[in-house]
């Protein structure tokens, strides 16, 4: 029965992640969390257990902004940190190098979903660099045969991408969270590991991405030009397969070190936003105006919301992500639309209080 490590085991991805472990069985957890026990874990306090807030970002850094609370909205077992009982809660904190002694004993697989998502600069440092180049000596020190590393696209910095391969990209940062997290790419890359780099996670537990969106369109009077832009996204779910799959295959399986991981078949921005409008209560009638990017900047300036997703949902940010189903013998989950539905329900109490 291998051993497998989930960091930020209590956040959005990573508790995702440790759900998914359990329904294929045969597997032994170690959950690490560094302030709080996951939900359900040996040893947490069922009142008290929430998400940490250092790791309930998105595997992202998509630029939306927070939304509500941890785990608003979507109900007991359903958000992040919900993970079933009975496997060992390890407490650890990746900007505190001395706690990672000996966390990775035993282990067969890392599976790194923590990051620190916004905050100072320097806490991205703490945290995403520093911390994960000490987790990685001591998951070399440990013998770990396998490590993955949840990254973000936001490693690339602006930009249109269009079908785009990690092969045929140059990362450029744009803010300190993805500087540090393309750090951690690096120390983790250096010790042989497996980096995915998703672009927009939906899921239980997103604080982030929709929300982000919600705000954006209740700013708005109207559409705006570049509406028509496709954008990569993947459920929580699926991100969480993919991770797992990552962990697991055999090495001949995998044909390269980073991926991009998305559902294979992108979404244009009017369909996304068309969703979220659905869900997210009374907003401005779209049909009303076609703005300018430039006048859509000016009315978001206005209302204090940063114009770094609006400028992510005017140009294409569609990131190839084929090799990595093939790879895994995977098969993606439904469409958006299909899997959208699904979260319907939980996102519209979710955004009650945007």
């Amino acid at each position: 029965m291998p051993t497998i490590m989930i960091t930020g085991a209590a956040g959005f991805i990573g508790g995702h992640v440790a759900r998914e472990a359990e329904r294929r069985g045969g597997l032994s957890l170690r959950l690490m969390s560094h302030r709080r026990p996951p939900a359900g874990a040996a040893g947490a306090d069922p009142a008290t257990a929430r998400p940490d807030p250092a790791t309930a970002g998105p595997g992202t850094g998509a630029g939306f902004g927070p939304g509500p609370g941890p785990g608003a909205g979507f109900g007991p077992g359903h958000g992040p940190g919900a993970v079933v009982p009975g496997h060992r809660t390890v407490r650890a904190d990746l900007s505190d190098p001395g706690s990672l002694r000996g966390v990775c004993e035993g282990v067969d697989v890392l599976l790194h979903c923590a990051s620190q998502i916004g905050g100072t600069p320097e806490a991205n440092e703490a945290v995403n660099a520093r911390g994960t180049a000490a987790l990685m000596a001591e998951a070399r020190r440990a013998g770990v045969a396998r490590v993955v590393y949840l990254s973000t696209a936001s490693v690339y910095g602006r930009g249109a991408f269009r079908a785009a391969r990690p092969e045929d990209l140059v990362r450029n940062p744009g803010s300190p969270t993805s500087g540090s997290r393309a750090h951690a790419e690096d120390a983790v890359l250096a010790a042989g590991g497996v980096v995915l780099r998703p672009h927009l996670v939906l899921g239980d537990g997103d604080r982030w991405v929709v929300p982000g969106l919600a705000r954006i369109l209740r700013a708005l009077p109207g559409t705006v030009e570049g509406w028509a832009a496709r954008t990569s996204v993947i459920t929580a779910h699926d991100l969480a397969r993919l991770l797992l799959g990552a962990g697991l295959a055999p090495a001949g399986d995998l044909t390269a070190s980073v991926y991009h991981a998305a559902h294979p078949v992108p979404v244009t921005v009017r369909t996304l936003l068309g969703a979220v409008a659905a869900v997210a209560g009374p907003a401005a009638d779209p049909a009303a105006e076609n703005l300018t990017a430039v006048r859509a900047r000016e009315l978001l300036a206005a209302r204090g919301i940063a114009a770094q997703g609006l400028d992510m949902l005017t140009s294409d940010h569609w990131f190839d992500s084929d090799p990595v189903w093939r790879d895994l013998r995977c098969t993606p989950g439904p469409d958006f639309e299909a899997a959208f539905k699904e979260l319907a329900e939980g996102y519209r109490r979710a955004l009650l209080d945007i």
